[in-house]
């Protein structure tokens, strides 16, 4: 049976299919080309550098594309990487559906669109109710499978959805524990805040970034999104109620340095964006863990202040 990329050990032969999630063309220190490629299947990512990358080689081996791997399993820097030895693209009668090695949310999309709907009709505010309606009409089936990032938390299909409802339910324990806050403010925040990424990035396969996203930024986007939507429903932009929920939305990463334009100044705007960071944490370790031996340390985890953790016995 063929082994998953993150099943190899060091110095082990590779031979398998995988999707090429990027392909960045670089120069070595004497000007020669390469291709900086990371491969991917359902078991996780495995970089590698292709040297003296023909032109038919980069423009071929593009992002989405699905291709026969074969090389050596080493590490650089403590990271490892295949070194490649042979590369081709799949060929007719091999597996050629990008879907097939991808990760994806360990919850259905019939289950995440079932508890989504649930959620909606939970929202008692009309105006945000109708808001949250007229946005999704639009954004249904991206919500549902796109991931939530390209790299950092919840970085695989249906990875939106997944951590967006996962938000809503934290959400719900906390107002039970919590009546002064207002649900159908923090749950209307909660399902739209990160809405903006069916914008900022290409899609489930092969994620990159868009023009858009790299300009603008998905906190802007779901913005503008939530304006369009207002004035066509002939919402009054001035109201109390669309000033609170664009607040909300605006300030979910809780400072300025992290892309909101402003800090939480009502207390729904405070506590959705701690249980962001604390869902986006909780999934950022848990995949770090995953691959990490009982008392050892995972490795490094950029979106956590690039901090190790200690893998206790189960």
């Amino acid at each position: 049976m063929t082994k998953l990329l993150t099943e190899y050990i060091d110095t082990e032969h590779i031979d398998s299919f995988a999707l090429i999630k990027s392909a960045d063309i670089r120069l070595t220190k004497t000007g020669k080309t390469y291709l900086n490629l990371l491969f991917s299947d359902r078991s996780g990512d495995l970089p590698g550098n292709l040297w003296d990358a023909s032109d038919d080689q980069i423009k071929s081996l593009i992002p989405g594309q699905i291709v026969k791997l074969q090389g050596v399993r080493g590490a650089y820097q403590d990271k490892p990487q295949v070194q490649i030895t042979n590369l081709r693209l799949s060929e007719t009668g091999e597996p050629n559906n990008p879907t097939d090695f991808m990760i994806h949310a360990p919850v259905k999309e019939g289950e995440m669109n079932d508890e989504l709907s649930d959620f909606i009709l939970m929202i008692t505010n009309p105006t945000w109710n109708r808001l949250v309606r007229k946005i999704f009409s639009l954004y249904h089936d991206q919500f549902l499978r796109f991931p939530a990032a390209k790299s950092n938390h919840h970085a695989f299909a249906g990875g939106l959805a997944f951590h967006s409802l996962s938000i809503v339910k934290l959400a719900r324990s906390v107002v039970a524990q919590y009546p002064q806050l207002n649900s159908d403010l923090l749950i209307t925040g909660a399902l739209l805040h990160d809405l903006g990424k069916t914008i900022e990035l290409s899609g489930p396969i092969a994620t990159q970034y868009t023009l858009a996203g790299d300009l603008i930024g998905h906190i802007t986007l779901i913005d503008e999104q939530i304006v369009l939507a207002a004035n066509e429903l002939h919402f009054d932009l001035q109201s109390e109620e669309m000033i609170l929920i664009r607040h909300v939305v605006l300030a979910h990463h809780g400072i300025l340095e992290y892309g909101s334009p402003v800090r939480p100044a009502v207390m729904e705007a405070e506590v959705l964006h701690q249980l962001d960071e604390m869902d986006a944490g909780i999934q950022m370790m848990t995949a770090a863990l995953n691959k990490t031996e009982a008392k050892t340390f995972s490795d490094r985890i950029f979106g956590l202040d690039n901090r190790k953790f200690y893998k206790i016995s189960e």
